[in-house]
This record gives C-alpha cells, sequence and structure tokens, in this order.
C-alpha cells in the first residue's frame, strides 16, 4: 500500500510542478479544512465515495441485517440483508460536476441507487450513473450493495467524478480530451489512482499559506492513541461520525505538497509516543522539502465541550500537577505538548522546519502564562495560537430580528464580543506572547455567529444570522477585523473554514460551497483581499529556509 501510495504522491506532484505559483508562500492568511462528510461542501476528492457514511451508520434506513464486515469496512457477508450508504446529502448542484460518474468496484455483486443517483449503464465491475438534482437544485445520493457473492464479495467501490484533467493541469477539470489541445487527458476514471483531489477543491485552496488539519484529520471527540487505530487510506470510506471518520496523514500531506502550502498537524489527545513518533517520522518524510509543519497537541484543550479538556484535568490531577483541577489540566496540557515538540525535534533533528504551536484562548492571559511558564514551556514553543472570534451574548443574539440589528450589535462598543473589544484581546495576547519569544498566531477566527438551542434554519434569529454573513458589509467588517487584527501585534490568520454550508449550527464557510462565485461570498472576498494588500509581515514569513525565531528571555515568569 506505502509503495502504491508513494508513486500516486511522485505522480500527482509531477502533475503540478508547472501549475502552482510560490503565491501562498507570501500570503498572510491559512485556511482551516474541513470534515470528510457526506454533507460537506468542499467537496475535496475525485472519488466521492469516501466521503460516504460507513455502512453501519446507515443502519437501518439503508443497512439492514446481520452484516458483516472486513478490516476496511467493507461487507464481506450480507447474510440475507443489505448494506447501504450515503454519499452525497443535500449538496447544491452547482458544487458538484455535471455528467456522468462512472461506479467502480471489485468483485461479484450488484449495487443499487436511490435519490439523485439514477443508473444509466451497466457492465462487468463498472456502472454509471447521474445525479439528478430535486426541486431544490440539491443532489443526495445513496448506494446499496443489495447481492454480494461471499467468496468474491463486492468491495472497492469508488464514485468519480465526469471528465478528468489535462497533464499537468490539474487545477481545471475537463470534459474530454478535445479540451487538452493535444496534451495528454486523464480521465478520473482511469487515472484516479494518481488523481487525488477535486480540481474545484486545489483551485480554493491554492491561495492558502497554511492547512490546518484539525477538522480533517478527525480527531474531534475522537478517543484513538495507536498507530493502529489510524485512519487508512485503504479504508472504504474517510467519513463517519465524530470519533469515527478521519482523512488519513498520507492524503493531508499529500495535498500539502500538491498545494506547497505548509502543514498544521494536530495531534490526538490520547495519542502514545509511538503514534507521535511515526506521525512525525511520516511527515519528515513525506512533506516536500521547503515546507514547514505545524505542530500542535489536540484542539482547545481548555474547552469543555470537548473531551479532551477532561482528559487533560483527569491526567494533570493523576500526577497531582497543582490542586486546582482545571490548573493541573492547563499544565498537563503544556507538559505533553513539549513532550510532542521534543518528538518532533528529534525525528528532524532540527527545529529548521518546525513551528511547535501551543493553543490558548483569545480572553484569558492566565491560561497563555501559566502553559508556557510551566516548566519553561515557552524555550520549546514558537507560537501562541488563538481563536479571536467576533459575535455577541447569547441573550442578546436570540433578541436579533434583523440583519441591520446583527451589523449594529458587531460593532457596538458596549458588546464585549465586538470587533474593537475582540482585538483588545489579541493585543494584550501579543504583548504577552512577545515577552515570551513567541509569535501570536491565529488557529481559528472571524465572526461566529450562532444561536444555541435552535433547531431550524428559520428559528429565532437565524435568518438574520445567516442572511448576515451573505452580505456585503461581512466583507467590511472582516477586513477591518484582519486590519486589527495585524496592528494589534497578530501574525498568521488561519480562517475558518473552508466551504461549507450554513445551517442553524453556524455559518462557518468563507464560502457556501467549493465552487460559489467570489462576488457571492464576502467573508472570502474580505480574506483574498487583505492577503493580497497585506503580503506576510512578520521577519521571515515568505523565506523558503529555516523558522525565524526569537531570542527567548531566560526567566519570564520572574517578571
Amino acid at each position: 500500500m506505502y509503495k502504491y501510495f508513494i508513486f500516486t504522491l511522485l505522480l500527482c506532484v509531477t502533475f503540478n510542478g508547472s501549475t502552482v505559483s510560490a503565491a501562498n508562500k507570501t500570503a498572510s492568511i491559512g485556511i482551516n479544512t474541513n470534515e470528510a462528510m457526506d454533507l460537506g461542501t468542499s467537496i475535496p476528492f475525485v472519488d466521492l465515495f469516501k466521503l460516504s457514511l460507513p455502512f453501519e451508520e446507515a443502519r437501518p434506513w439503508l443497512t439492514k441485517g446481520r452484516i458483516t464486515y472486513d478490516a476496511n469496512g467493507w461487507p464481506k457477508a450480507l447474510n440475507n440483508g443489505k448494506a447501504g450508504t450515503r454519499f452525497a446529502s443535500h449538496i447544491p448542484a452547482k458544487a458538484l460536476p455535471k455528467g456522468d460518474y462512472t461506479v467502480l468496484y471489485d468483485g461479484n455483486g450488484e449495487l443499487q441507487y436511490g435519490v439523485s443517483a439514477k443508473l444509466i449503464s451497466r457492465s462487468k465491475g463498472k456502472d454509471i450513473i447521474r445525479l439528478v438534482p430535486n426541486e431544490k437544485d440539491e443532489i443526495s445520493a445513496t448506494i446499496s450493495i443489495v447481492k454480494s457473492d461471499p467468496s468474491d464479495y463486492l468491495r472497492n467501490i469508488k464514485v468519480l467524478m465526469p471528465g478528468g484533467v489535462c497533464h499537468r493541469h490539474v487545477f481545471k477539470r475537463v470534459n474530454n480530451a478535445n479540451e487538452c489541445g493535444g496534451k495528454q487527458y486523464l480521465s478520473f476514471a482511469k487515472y484516479h489512482k494518481e488523481l487525488t483531489f477535486n480540481p474545484d477543491y486545489l483551485t480554493f485552496m491554492k491561495d492558502f499559506k497554511v492547512l490546518r488539519f484539525m477538522n480533517m484529520s478527525g480527531i474531534t471527540r475522537n478517543s484513538m492513541s495507536s498507530w493502529n487505530q489510524r485512519a487508512k487510506p485503504e479504508n472504504a470510506t474517510w467519513a463517519g461520525v465524530e470519533g469515527v471518520r478521519g482523512v488519513p496523514l498520507e492524503i493531508m500531506v499529500e495535498l500539502a505538497n500538491v498545494l506547497k502550502s505548509d502543514a498544521w498537524f494536530t495531534l490526538p489527545h490520547k495519542a502514545d509516543n509511538y503514534f507521535i513518533h511515526k506521525y512525525a517520522q511520516y511527515v519528515h518524510k513525506h512533506l516536500k522539502p521547503g515546507l514547514k509543519a505545524y505542530v500542535e497537541y489536540t484542539n482547545e484543550a481548555w474547552n469543555g465541550i470537548f473531551p479532551q479538556a477532561h482528559y487533560m484535568k483527569d491526567k494533570g490531577q493523576a500526577l497531582r500537577l497543582d490542586p486546582n483541577r482545571d490548573y493541573a489540566g492547563y499544565k498537563f496540557y503544556s507538559k505533553r505538548s513539549v513532550e510532542i515538540f521534543k518528538i518532533w525535534e528529534k525525528i528532524y533533528g532540527s527545529t529548521d522546519r518546525l513551528v511547535r504551536v501551543m493553543g490558548g484562548m483569545t480572553g484569558n492571559l492566565r491560561l497563555t502564562k501559566m502553559m508556557l511558564d510551566y516548566q519553561d514551556a515557552y524555550l520549546h514553543t514558537d507560537a501562541l495560537a488563538i481563536a479571536p472570534y467576533f459575535y455577541a451574548s447569547q441573550p442578546d443574539t436570540r433578541r436579533l430580528r434583523s440583519v441591520d440589528a446583527v451589523f449594529k450589535i458587531l460593532e457596538d462598543p458596549k458588546n464585549p464580543y465586538s470587533i474593537k473589544n475582540i482585538l483588545s484581546s489579541v493585543k494584550n495576547q501579543a504583548e504577552l506572547s512577545k515577552r515570551y519569544g513567541v509569535d501570536l498566531v491565529a488557529y481559528e477566527g472571524g465572526q461566529h455567529l450562532v444561536a444555541y438551542k435552535t433547531h431550524t434554519m428559520t428559528e429565532g434569529p437565524n435568518p438574520y444570522l445567516i442572511e448576515a454573513n451573505r452580505d456585503p458589509r461581512m466583507s467590511r467588517l472582516y477586513y477591518q477585523f484582519l486590519r486589527g487584527w495585524k496592528q494589534a501585534g497578530g501574525k498568521l490568520f488561519i480562517a475558518f473554514s473552508a466551504p461549507r454550508q450554513y445551517s442553524w449550527i453556524g455559518s462557518w464557510g468563507i464560502k457556501e460551497y467549493i465552487t460559489q462565485p467570489s462576488h457571492e461570498a464576502p467573508k472570502y472576498q474580505a480574506l483574498m483581499q487583505f492577503s493580497k494588500l497585506n503580503r506576510c509581515w512578520w521577519k521571515g514569513c515568505s523565506s523558503y529556509g529555516p523558522i525565524v525565531r526569537h531570542g527567548k528571555p531566560i526567566r519570564v515568569a520572574s517578571q
């Protein structure tokens, strides 16, 4: 499998060699990737099946009976039942290429399609389907294994986009060889082993300096601890519920290499040292020379809504790091982060291509000081990462009844979470970080307009929150916010997030779907304009060489 993957990686990079500029090396903006999900509108992969639900998650409406599975999640025996899944859920039709999709599979059996997926033709190991939008111009599509020979069971299903690319032009999808002007035509149906990524996804992602893989790696609420529990390229799907889904490390490294973007890796909170060692070893060996690896231990270790926060507290208390349970958790996070950093330092042999990241909280200076002070952790830390979001309190949010009111409260100085007040916290963090000789970066950031405890798009203030994200005024606020971030002392800003649909759980995507026109996406417009007019301004940011590090004070804690 690894020999195959390395071949794929080398071939993909060859295809991309002349199409990726170095512009993202001087960009000041990064991007958070999204989870692999059937309802995701980033559409990162040529093979849509990698975004499908695991078969067991589609029970009882598609999967029925006593199904047994192989090690990669393929049904090896139906036992008179059937195994089904959904590979697209309410996706805007404009997000997906038009045309006929090729379904390939190994083994003997029969597939059945549902909702938007319509069978066009069938041959041995290959079906042709068409995705027909519903009256809302959305696509939902299911696929079910209704017959399968246990001695040669149906497996390795792929749902491949129509068309392909021209040789060395993988950022543009074409319909056929006639559009390649004499260059070699690489159809997705034939070259899917070499062409992992949707050209539209690559086109969107190419402008960002750093790719943060926290969501894509699937670490949220994931209790994996050992290397053999990781996501693998050969898994039937990379999607599923929290704690199950996750795109393999190999694919994330491949994406960074294709785009020539620095890669931000977030490690699972329970990962043992062998896991960390193997992970660092793979990145060191396969991430292209010149690309930097940002290393972060878990995500929001302080946030009580996540199990990692409670894990930190339990471990900290067990080690008696502090009588205060919260403080014990913060100190354990600091301690474990440094342990992880040292493993990476040993694998790399230096820190020239490493950015060691400690995750903090925008308004909590005590947390920052405690993490960086503990056992002189700042000496092994290059960046403090916070998540500067502007929004309104939940009582104020629930009272909003117009789009104008949304914008008014975001700029109201009396709102503690207004742009002005959040930037004041940023400035405080930047000044404190500087004392420790670390940079201040944003691991996430932007608007945070959510009405918690609602469950529909039309409930309470949700129509106004969603519409505000589509309003041109949001572009102005984003630009104002980013300019203030720079002036306050912030450096790299990782936006949240790559395209995803707006909903009652938040309007997080900087686009609503991967092919949305820029003029319809005000947040995206502002980010691109800011990055264009404010090329990365911090020392060494555009260099292909080693990380530029600051001098460290001898004893920060005493100051």
